[in-house]
């Protein structure tokens, strides 16, 4: 009997040791999980609340999308993200979940989601009229053209309006080609400037073309890239690189050329800055074979560099033709080409026609961004935002081997993945993990570059520290958990 007790006693002993192990360990887990909670990045506060979303729902939108849109219209992310409401720097989806947008519609919202000033503009001139073509005079058209060239250096006054960068390179090509009455066009190896028909043509990622025949009369100079190009990163390389140009002028054409096309740094092609002295010696070189020299601030103007108004402007030189579109109306349908009433002069030969461009609701959102652009001195914010995003780069760059290269001006930057950082060989694979991840935590980035190994950073212009703070502790959480 004594023993049978002494048994049991020690199988209650057993189970109640038992008992309190589980427990210990579910308390741990607990704390484990509360910890690394509290340790996980968290969206900055935001005095706003979505509207309740009542359009259909989640599954119809993506099967709508799927049976009646072109599947070469790609998404992101494996889990779609239906963007419904957006309010300066955040963007909602159809639950109301909030998220920091760190790519801008693709480099397009410029002043923030639905700024307030844009909205009363547009929604003004929508009461009015909303479309007249420019075979009639309307209150916004022209006087929106005096604004934009007053930002111009001067003799850039002579403005046309379109609805897109593409159509806007499109029409600057066009100007070049018969203004001087050559053909030929100096474009550079990993651009992007568009996918109409003949920009496609002038773009040089394989990506982003087409097995068709091209328009022909279009040459490609070197890349000008200080991290992968073949003449490294010394302090002569701009000149070399110009001499590329130089040297394709005299080999690739009769000596004689209609224009150099150039992004002032390179966008789609993942973030390429331009070495110092590059344009100013290919302009030179360009000029001296009857060319007229024309460029792409698509991505870079409206001050998103920081330093200057327009990109161009960081290089020292004054170009023939400038191309403005993205930031230009936040996010609505409106570009612009900018030249000398000279070389627009050659349009007048014959009947040109662009039936929205100069459309008064487009041009009244025109002027309400580039005035809000003024009245809340976008440009510094982003010289500033965009200096504490460059150092928070860096230490990550210094923490992370996987990160190869951090680059850029302002709010246009990159940041290249790598799985060597000898060898430089691309990390798309780490790009599209980090990706994911940082959509988890609330981050939406861009991605970009010939091989997708590269983020894009390029927020709305009114993004601020507490911004830029999330968004590193999401980047170092990413790299830290998947590099």
């Amino acid at each position: 009997k004594k023993k049978h007790s002494g048994h049991t006693v020690l199988k209650m002993l057993k189970n109640l040791i038992i008992k309190q192990n589980n427990l210990l360990n579910n308390i741990g887990k607990y704390c484990f999980s509360v910890n690394k909670t509290s340790l996980e990045p968290k969206l900055p506060d935001f005095d706003y609340t979505p509207k309740k979303y009542e359009g259909p729902s989640r599954e119809e939108l993506l099967q709508l999308r799927k049976d009646y849109m072109n599947p070469a219209i790609f998404h992101y992310y494996q889990d779609p993200l239906i963007a419904v409401e957006g309010n300066m720097q955040y963007i909602f989806d159809e639950n109301g979940r909030r998220y920091l947008d760190f790519f801008g519609g693709i480099v397009t919202v410029s002043v923030g989601h639905s700024h307030p000033a844009v909205v009363e503009a547009a929604q003004k001139q929508m009461g009015k009229i909303m479309h007249t073509t420019t075979i009639y005079h309307n209150e916004q058209t022209a006087p929106y053209a005096k604004e934009l060239a007053d930002s111009l250096p001067e003799g850039l006054d002579n403005i046309y309006f379109t609805n897109s960068g593409s159509e806007a390179n499109d029409l600057a090509l066009l100007m070049a080609r018969c203004h001087t009455g050559n053909y030929d066009i100096v474009a550079l190896r990993n651009c992007y400037h568009g996918m109409s028909y003949n920009t496609m043509n002038i773009t040089s990622l394989h990506t982003w073309k087409y097995p068709v025949p091209n328009t022909g009369g279009i040459i490609h100079a070197l890349t000008p890239d200080r991290y992968r190009g073949p003449f490294g990163n010394g302090p002569d390389i701009g000149e070399k690189y110009a001499d590329d140009v130089k040297n394709l002028i005299q080999h690739c054409s009769p000596g004689k050329v209609a224009g150099f096309i150039c992004e002032s740094m390179q966008g789609v092609g993942g973030s390429v800055e331009l070495p110092e002295g590059y344009l100013q010696k290919s302009y030179e070189h360009v000029r001296n074979a009857g060319g007229i020299c024309i460029a792409d601030e698509v991505q870079t103007g409206f001050g998103r560099l920081g330093t200057h108004f327009w990109g161009f402007e960081t290089h020292g030189v004054t170009p023939d033709i400038v191309v403005m579109a993205k930031s230009i109306g936040n996010g609505a349908p409106l570009a612009a080409v900018a030249t000398t009433k000279k070389i627009s002069q050659t349009l007048a030969q014959r009947i040109h026609f662009n039936t929205y461009g100069g459309n008064p609701v487009s041009c009244a959102i025109g002027r309400a961004t580039l005035k809000t652009m003024k009245d809340e001195n976008t440009q510094q914010n982003c010289l500033e935002m965009g200096n504490l995003l460059l150092d928070g780069f860096r230490d990550l760059q210094n923490k992370y081997d996987s990160i190869g290269d951090v680059r850029g001006k302002g709010l246009m930057l990159g940041m290249e993945i790598v799985k060597n950082r000898d060898t430089k060989e691309p990390n798309a694979e780490l790009v599209g993990k980090i990706f994911e991840k940082s959509r988890e935590y609330g981050l939406l980035i861009g991605k970009g570059g010939l091989h997708g190994n590269v983020f894009r950073i390029k927020p709305p212009m009114c993004i601020n520290k507490n911004d830029v703070n999330f968004a590193l502790e999401v980047l170092d959480e990413c790299f830290a958990e998947l590099s």
